[in-house]
This record gives structure tokens, C-alpha cells and sequence, in this order.
């Protein structure tokens, strides 16, 4: 264990999983419709402005737009196992749980058809979208700590006993600008191109403090009965010949999270970069086949550190946040007039997209598979439901504290309301189960296992002119 733990804890705030259905760092919900009914990926509906933007030339001539707010709620939790949490509580395996709570999160999706021609736009949160907070912290600050127990006996003292306060807050959002053309090539056929303008921020702070151990001389045979501070024990430990240098860096850490104020971390991201979107759209009787293609976003995000008692997190130093590529294919058929189902298949290049780290090597690729029904009961009232099965192809070395992905499957239900011929309310709800991803050894721990909650509820209004 060494200084660059703490550091690899920050950074993995800024690539925490999104809060909505997608790959590791895309939004595929983008909009109330698809909370109701998660196939969308051949919708000919003003929502098609991102699931299928090809499909928008059925729309009628004029203007449409659609306003949506989601609300998310997420869990994160890592239970792991290490010899070294025995010295505090008793136990060797802990439970570090995070809490993301966004109840707002707008989109804006706007459509304008004449003739053969389409020009369509939109605002979202294209990724990330949330923040989750460890008000107990994470394993590897835990192991950070406890570690430092070990260390000392170098330098001529023994441990049995600490304890340390911690804490970490980190957030991730990517606003996406969307902005294409679609053509109707024939009665049939229809294409897309476009791109969307991808913002990142991140932001990440955490800190160790008010950290005790009840430490003796190794020749002594009574440990002490009391916890000392260890401010007064490890500045004498840094002077001790015996430490290597990485050692004594470490041990520098633990002498500020010593102290009231703590040994901190405060740093936020930023970058932007741009993708390309190429669409397809194919209609004939009671079939549609919408197809689409969104490459790779290259970019790298930019340090601004207002504090860093690691010396390694510096101000200024670009990481690379590339967003993968994503290829979506869906088809929907009108069973009955009033009834229709739909499929849909996305395939995120996750390996192709550069991460911090070079995490993109052990990140494979992400696959999903959906399904999904509409009833139009009348004129007025229409009802959903879909599901999405979510398989990542991420390994150990890719799975960190903040920065893990689990195996899922999501399902949605809900309804839209014909307020008027112009004017549509959408209402969709939908939740996450995940499986548990199971890490053998952890980091810095014996095992840690990562499991995840998520809910989300989404209005929105469609309206026309």
C-alpha cells in the first residue's frame, strides 16, 4: 500500500457508473418514454431525437419538443474483507455503502419536419449524472489507514488498535448538446447524420482525520490503555532510518490524517470533445428498423486541485476520459393497430475508448438486450412496459471503490395521456437489480464485493405545432 492509493480513490470518482440505464459512461434515458417502455431504439416519436433520429421523418410537418425531468436514486455498497479492519471494531469485514440522490435532471428534445427534411436537437445528461457520498468512506481509505499500523513496527513500535474518521463525496456528469439532420431518401428509407458536443465535470473530496492508534515500543510487553493521538508518535516514526521512502511518504499521510483538519484531497475535472452520429431508418407496413451509430468521444479532462496532501494529484494534468462508441439497433411491429412490440440491441466498444489508467484494457465491452410493449387503450390513454438486460465485460483489474460495474437488469412501466391532439403527458417509472461482482483479492483488501440499488421516475410533455 502506498500514497497513490489515495490517489487512485479520487480519480475513480470521475469514471463512477451513470445513474441511468447505460454502458459504463452513457445515458441511454434521455427521456419519459423511455422509462415507460426501455425499447426504444426504433421510435418514430419526438423522442427519436436520440434513440433514433433516422425514424424522425414520420413525424408530421411543423414543430415538436419534448420536456422531461428525472429523478434518480442509487446505492452503492462494498463490502470487504481485510485482516487489518480487525483493529478497528473487531471485525475483518466492513460494509461501505454510498448513497447518489438526484431528483432533478432536465432534457430538452426539439424537432423541426418539412418536406423530406428534418433539423432536430437536444440537452441531456448524456452520462454520469450523479454524486455519491461515503459518509463512512471507502475500503481503500479504511486499508490506508490500517496499514500504517503495520508499517510502524519498521521503526520500532507495535499496533493492536486504531481508529480513523472518513469520508468521500465525488460526482460525474456529462452534459450532451445534440444537433443533426435527417433525409427521407424514399418511402422507405430514411438517414441521419449529426453530433453531439459532450462537457464533462467531475468532481471529488474526501479526507482521513482524527486518526489514533494505540501504539508501544516493540520491547515493551503492555500495549498502551488508552488511544493516543498519532501526530505524537508517527513524526517520531519518520525519522526512523528503517523506512523506505515510500514508506515514510505513506507514514507522511497518516501524520496529517492525524490531526483535526485530516490529511485531504478537494479537486474537480473538466473536458469536452465531440462525436459524430451516423442514423438509419427502415419503414415498410407494419415494421420499422431504426439503426444507429455514435463514435467514439476523444477527450481528456483537466485537473483544477484546490488541495492534495497526496503530492501526487497534480493541478493541471489531463486524464483520459474518452467516451466508447455505441452501436444501437431496434425494430418495432404494430401486432394490432392498438398494440406494439419492440426490440432493441446496443453494443458499447468499451476496449477502444482511452481511460485513466489504461482501465479500457481490462474493460471488454458492454452489451444489452431490450424488450417492450405499448396498448394504446383509446383516443386519450396509452400504456407501456419494457425491460433491459445489461451484461459488462469488465474484469478485476477495471473494478474499483467508486468505480464499478455489476451485471443488471432493469424493467419500466408506465403511460402517456392525449391531453389534446397537440399536447402528450409521459409518466414512467423503472428500477435496476443488479448481481453482485465479487473481487478476489480486492484493493488492498483480502475480497470486496460491489452491489448496487437504483430507481427512477420520469415525467415529461410532448407538444407540437
Amino acid at each position: 500500500m502506498n500514497k497513490t492509493k489515495l490517489v487512485a480513490i479520487a480519480i475513480s470518482c470521475n469514471v463512477s457508473a451513470a445513474v441511468f440505464a447505460g454502458g459504463l459512461l452513457t445515458n441511454t434515458n434521455q427521456s419519459a418514454h423511455f422509462a415507460r417502455n426501455l425499447a426504444r431504439d426504433a421510435s418514430t416519436e419526438i423522442d427519436a431525437v436520440y434513440t433514433n433520429p433516422a425514424g424522425l421523418i414520420k413525424l408530421s410537418d411543423g414543430f415538436h419538443f419534448s420536456f422531461t425531468n428525472q429523478s434518480a436514486f442509487q446505492t452503492r455498497t462494498i463490502t470487504s474483507t481485510s485482516p487489518i479492519f480487525l483493529m478497528n471494531g473487531g471485525k475483518d469485514t466492513r460494509e461501505f455503502e454510498g448513497k447518489a440522490s438526484v431528483p432533478i435532471i432536465p432534457s430538452f428534445q426539439g424537432a423541426y419536419k418539412k418536406g423530406n427534411w428534418v433539423l432536430s436537437g437536444s440537452i441531456a445528461v448524456s452520462g454520469g449524472g450523479g454524486k455519491a457520498t461515503f459518509d463512512n468512506g471507502l475500503p481503500s481509505f479504511e486499508v490506508l489507514a490500517g496499514s500504517a499500523t503495520q508499517i510502524i513496527q519498521n521503526a520500532g513500535y507495535k499496533a493492536n488498535q486504531y481508529t480513523v474518521d472518513q469520508y468521500m463525496k465525488g460526482s460525474n456528469m456529462i452534459i450532451g448538446g445534440q444537433l443533426g439532420g435527417t433525409y427521407k431518401i424514399n418511402e422507405m428509407f430514411s438517414a441521419y447524420a449529426g453530433f453531439r458536443l459532450n462537457v464533462v465535470y467531475n468532481s471529488y473530496e474526501g479526507y482521513l482525520r482524527g486518526l489514533k492508534m494505540n501504539v508501544t515500543p516493540v520491547a515493551s510487553e503492555e500495549y498502551s490503555t488508552q488511544m493516543v493521538y498519532g501526530q505524537q508518535i508517527l513524526d517520531a516514526i519518520l525519522a526512523s532510518p528503517a523506512l523506505t521512502p515510500e514508506q515514510k511518504a505513506q507514514i507522511g499521510i497518516m501524520s496529517k490524517a492525524s490531526s483535526d483538519e485530516g490529511a485531504m484531497l478537494k479537486s474537480s475535472q473538466r473536458g469536452w470533445g465531440v462525436a459524430p452520429i451516423l442514423g438509419f431508418n427502415f419503414n415498410y407496413d407494419k415494421w420499422n428498423v431504426g439503426v444507429k451509430y455514435e463514435f467514439k468521444t476523444a477527450l481528456d479532462v483537466e485537473n483544477n486541485t484546490k488541495r492534495d496532501d497526496t503530492g501526487m494529484f497534480s493541478d493541471g494534468v489531463n486524464t483520459a476520459h474518452d467516451i466508447p462508441s455505441l452501436l444501437t439497433v431496434g425494430v418495432s411491429y404494430k401486432i394490432l393497430p392498438s398494440l406494439t412490440a419492440s426490440a432493441g440491441y446496443h453494443h458499447y466498444f468499451d476496449s477502444k475508448a482511452k481511460m485513466d489508467g489504461g482501465k479500457q484494457k481490462d474493460a471488454g465491452s458492454t452489451n444489452e438486450y431490450l424488450l417492450g410493449l405499448e396498448y394504446q387503450i383509446d383516443r386519450m390513454f396509452l400504456v407501456s412496459a419494457g425491460g433491459q438486460i445489461t451484461k459488462y465485460g469488465v474484469g478485476d483489474t477495471y473494478q474499483r471503490d467508486l468505480s464499478f460495474a455489476c451485471d443488471s437488469y432493469s424493467i419500466g412501466f408506465g403511460g402517456a395521456v392525449n391531453i389534446s391532439p397537440t399536447v402528450k403527458l409521459n409518466i414512467g417509472y423503472f428500477w435496476t437489480t443488479y448481481s453482485d461482482y465479487t473481487k478476489e483479492p480486492g484493493g488492498g483488501t483480502t475480497k470486496d464485493v460491489f452491489s448496487r440499488t437504483n430507481k427512477v421516475f420520469a415525467a415529461g410533455v410532448d407538444f407540437s405545432f
